[in-house]
């Protein structure tokens, strides 16, 4: 057997005609106006199914993320965060660079998790030499691992209970409550702001929504117009995430279940050590043989994200039972060679 498969990401994935057909179609109007009926519709359902006043459609989680920090602090403020969150290391530090806030990273235990008490003692006291906290940031999924419910809420608390808002990057939470079998709106009660991705394990091509109290939203619609979020008729691009909040969320459990099946399939092949959380896995290789690895797997029309020394593989949307076998055959075939 030989084929292409692309494990890199779950941001990979292609819109089904379906969904094309329904972006086609979309009632649109101009959005910077607020006369977009389709972007209105999406912020409204994305609102109700985190319990929150409203939401607003972003081109990106980390414009969505972005709008959002910023709403929630002022220059010179800071805000905590875990050392491996995503709003950290992968967003061009914007919330520095653009809104003059800092952050403060906390360690995170080995699946993503802060620690409420480690979050009260990185709080600064209120002393003329500190910055002033105003703000933590949370994530969930953390690289697939799911944050419960009840870390959440006592993080939050701890928070709010110090006069720190709260803002959860949920780029993955549909994942989460997937995983856990729960409602989105269980993780996002306790928290002020969310931010939900559209075109990860949704399928989406484009896309985010932040949702929150009306007060905090009206905010962040100014900082998307001073981004450059003003998108016109964005509502084809919503449309798309409609579609997939009518079709594509229950079978995320697909993309778990294939995790999973990979991860089996991975077990009995030994120094290979094996991690899988939700649609993730990360799996890490006898380093002399990493690099040999890696051009096994492109040699093979696989691709990964090969980091060294722990690979990252993403099950997803376009990636089916046919291409999650191949993979495992392709890692055998190495390792019965070598």
């Amino acid at each position: 057997m030989s084929m292409n498969a692309d494990f890199r990401s779950d941001t990979l994935t292609q819109a089904s005609p379906d969904m094309r057909a329904s972006m086609a179609s979309a009632n649109v109007g101009d959005d910077v106006y607020g006369e977009d009926p389709s972007v209105n519709e999406l912020q409204d359902r994305i609102a109700s199914l985190t319990g929150k006043e409203a939401a607003l459609f972003c081109a990106s989680g980390t414009q969505s993320n972005l709008s959002a920090v910023l709403s929630h602090g002022q220059r010179g403020d800071e805000y905590l965060i875990g050392r491996n969150y995503h709003i950290l290391l992968n967003e061009v530090a914007g919330a520095s660079a653009l809104g003059g806030m800092t952050p403060w990273p906390i360690n995170v235990d080995e699946n993503g998790g802060l620690d409420p008490a480690d979050v009260v003692a990185e709080i600064k006291e209120p002393d003329q030499h500190h910055p002033i906290t105003s703000l933590l940031c949370l994530e969930n999924t953390v690289n697939g691992h799911v944050q419960s419910v009840e870390l959440i809420s006592d993080l939050s608390q701890a928070a709010h209970n110090a006069g720190l808002s709260v803002h959860l990057d949920g780029a993955r939470l549909f994942n989460a409550a997937i995983d856990l079998g729960v409602p989105i709106s269980d993780f996002t009660t306790s928290v002020d702001t969310v931010s939900i991705c559209l075109s990860k394990g949704l399928g989406a091509p484009v896309g985010s929504v932040l949702a929150g109290n009306k007060e905090t939203i009206d905010k962040a619609f100014r900082v998307r117009k001073m981004l450059g979020g003003g998108m016109r008729q964005s509502g084809h691009l919503a449309a798309a995430g409609l579609y997939a909040l009518d079709h594509q969320v229950d079978r995320l459990i697909e993309d778990h279940l294939r995790a999973e099946r990979i991860a089996q399939g991975l077990s009995n092949i030994n120094g290979l050590d094996v991690k899988q959380a939700t649609n993730m896995l990360w799996v890490t290789p006898p380093p002399e043989v990493h690099s040999s690895l890696s051009r096994h797997l492109e040699n093979a029309n696989i691709k990964v994200i090969p980091w060294s020394p722990t690979m990252r593989i993403v099950t997803h949307l376009d990636i089916d039972d046919e291409a999650a076998d191949y993979l495992v055959e392709v890692f055998q075939d190495f390792f019965s060679n070598n």
